[in-house]
């Protein structure tokens, strides 16, 4: 025994130490995410491709739509151009906006003769506050009203919940958006006109006051995007909780003695988030991306009216820069949802 003792160490010394399990499921994670930032910035180069191109098809010259009507010469017009690099070829136009985007550089506005960038920080602070708190409010309501609907699915309120939710999720933003002005803005019958139709404030309040302000001119807007979007987080949650009801876990939880409440607060609900996640983390992107319509049909001055506005010139800087922001946030969330996953559920990745 005393022999073979210095022969076992040196055999173990000289064998190749085996990765243990925390290892080997941190290396899996670390390959999953890796795939998933490879195919986000894949889907980013897309974006910026079908961005640049998508918007010339748009009718109408921008030179011509910025003089305002007035008559120019074609020397001016060509000088105009020149300016904003209209007269070079398409493809060394691509290349040139593919170089400064990779560095930030989203170009310059036609209409402001403002960096795309600087016009983007200066309404994505108003856009946070219209979608931001619809967004609390709409997850909440969805996620709440999805999980009661499913543990007692089929009575009386899971049909209201669910008809009433397919209802307004089918709803057109702009059209109920209209519809919410005419009844409690313009006033209809004995309803009087109680909000404002359009804009952030009124202008001329300070302090606390101007705070008041905002939140007055915030209701229609909200009501409208919570109304819409409520509808699909709901049934989202609901279907995710249906599927896990006839799980084996929870008739063991009942066993154990938990009441109803317990079992759907501490295990049914949170394995069934996985599917919930992946919606929150889109409409989180979609958050910081705004609301085109909705900012437009009250006059919200945030990305999607600052959107709306560069359409109409069209103001191609504006619009791709616009454009790459929007889908640029949605696909960052999505990547940062595949990245959770695995983190909630250790299957995923594996």
């Amino acid at each position: 025994m005393t022999a073979e003792a210095p022969l076992t160490a040196a055999v173990e010394a000289a064998a190749p130490a085996v990765p243990g399990p925390r290892a080997r499921t941190t290396t899996r994670y670390l390959r999953y995410g890796a795939g998933k930032v490879a195919g986000a910035a894949v889907s980013l180069f897309a974006v910026l491709v079908t961005g640049f191109f998508l918007f010339r098809l748009i009718p109408g010259d921008p030179v011509k739509t910025m003089t305002g009507g007035r008559p120019v010469s074609a020397e001016q017009l060509d000088s105009y151009r020149r300016e904003f690099g209209l007269d070079l070829p398409l493809w060394q136009q691509f290349t040139e906006y593919c170089g400064k985007a990779l560095t930030g550089d989203l170009g310059t506005s036609y209409q402001f003769h403002t960096p795309v960038v600087d016009k983007i920080s200066e309404a994505l602070p108003n856009t946070l506050i219209l979608t931001g708190t619809a967004f609390v409010l709409y997850t909440l309501l969805g996620i709440v009203l999805g999980t009661r609907s499913a543990w007692r699915h089929g009575g009386l309120g899971d049909r209201l919940n669910t008809g009433l939710a397919l209802t307004l999720y089918s709803v057109p933003s702009f059209w109920l958006g209209l519809l919410l002005i005419i009844v409690f803005s313009v006033g209809i019958g004995p309803v009087p006109g109680l909000f404002p139709t359009g804009g952030m404030e009124s202008g001329g309040e300070e302090g606390f006051a101007h705070v008041l302000d905002v939140a007055h001119h915030l209701v229609l807007p909200v009501v409208t995007l919570v109304a819409v979007e409520y509808g699909q987080t709901l049934l989202v949650a609901r279907s995710a909780l249906l599927d896990e009801m006839g799980g084996d876990y929870l008739t063991t939880a009942r066993a154990k003695g938990l009441r109803d409440d317990q079992v759907r607060r501490r295990h049914a609900v949170p394995n069934a988030l996985l599917p919930t996640v992946t919606l929150v983390f889109v409409n989180l992107g979609r958050t910081v991306a705004g609301v085109i319509l909705v900012e437009t049909v009250f006059s919200w001055p945030g990305l999607g009216g600052l959107f709306y506005q560069g359409l109409s010139v069209p103001d191609l800087p504006l619009v791709q820069g616009l454009f790459l922001f929007f889908a640029g946030t949605v696909i960052v969330m999505n990547t940062l949802a595949d990245l959770v996953y695995p983190l909630l559920d250790p299957r995923v990745g594996r």
